[in-house]
């Protein structure tokens, strides 16, 4: 029996083709390939390489660019699946458009239909997304109380604590949470983060969605013109943070004081209260920056995603 050409090892043939099939796994994809990857997922495509950008050009550092853009790349792959799923869910209980449809047509103006939509998309994101959010915000807290700590000479019996947070990167930070209030620690103050993330991320995109549709009806333009991204993107930065703001400033405050605390000892649950001055401290700052930052971040979004969205599909036209 010619062994060679039922197993293929004596025929030089075979052996390449062999070989090339092997190499063939480890070899890059294929430009076709490359550009069905990325329009099926051009939101997280957008989402992440706009985050990089906004992020760096308002705060000037790379720090926190790993943390926040993995936080708003799921956030924004849930939103987007999430109010597909809402805009249908919405259409069939009313027997009417869906919210998806009026939102594009020129000329339009929101809706309850609309903002319901985006709304429950965006506390469906909010909630899922505050899983992975707090404990990165629980670490970022420490590099505040190492400031603190620099600044005072306070000796306290929690100065041991405090002083163990000092000059640590994100994952000795945390292995330092686990060591002084264990693995739940790293989710210390979770219940006012999810109200936070659930409440903040509805309004977030039901303004940033409705402010471009606005806008783009009173232009006379798409949604998708760069005038109404960049205001409507600003304008959900300035509205949620007004909105949310004292919530965000008890939680703040609420896990501080958890990171300067042992396993054990108790930590005082602080009252949300919207109409106290002392809870907006700082609101102007944080504003400002998170304007500059969603302004930025929607026109690159918008941008990135239109560019893909022209890319003609081999594979699935």
């Amino acid at each position: 029996m010619p062994e060679s050409h039922t197993t293929g090892l004596g025929h030089d043939g075979s052996v390449a083709a062999g070989r090339n099939a092997q190499t063939s796994i480890f070899m890059a994809p294929s430009p076709q390939q490359a550009k069905h990857w990325a329009k099926q997922y051009r939101t997280e495509i957008a989402a992440s390489s706009s985050s990089v950008l906004s992020t760096f050009v308002a705060v000037g550092a790379l720090a926190p660019l790993a943390s926040v853009t993995l936080v708003r790349t799921v956030s924004f792959s849930i939103y987007q699946k999430a109010k597909y799923k809402y805009s249908a869910a919405i259409a069939r209980t009313t027997g009417g458009e869906e919210p998806l449809v009026i939102i594009n047509r020129s000329g339009s103006y929101p809706t309850i239909a609309t903002l319901a939509c985006f709304g429950a998309a965006g506390a469906t994101a909010g909630a899922i997304i505050t899983a992975i959010a707090c404990p990165f915000e629980l670490t970022k807290l420490s590099a505040q109380i190492s400031v603190l700590m620099a600044r005072t000479n306070t000796s306290s019996v929690d100065d041991p604590v405090r002083r163990s947070y000092q000059q640590k990167g994100t994952f000795k930070t945390a292995k330092t949470i686990i060591k002084h209030r264990g693995v739940r620690g790293l989710y210390s103050g979770f219940h006012l983060h999810l109200l936070r993330d659930t409440i903040g991320t509805a309004i977030y995109f039901m303004t940033y969605e409705s402010g471009k549709q606005l806008m783009a009806t009173f232009q006379g333009s798409t949604n998708t013109s760069p005038l109404p991204v960049a205001i409507a993107g600003g304008l959900c930065g300035l509205v949620s943070w007004a909105c949310i703001y004292p919530i965000d400033s008890a939680k703040t405050h609420y896990q501080r004081n958890c990171l300067t605390k042992a396993r054990g000892q108790p930590v005082k649950m602080p009252k949300i209260q919207f109409f106290n001055s002392g809870m907006y401290r700082g609101l102007g700052v944080s504003m400002a920056r998170s304007c500059i930052i969603n302004m930025i971040f929607f026109s690159s979004f918008e941008i990135v995603k239109k560019r893909i969205n022209q890319l003609q599909d081999p594979i699935d036209p």
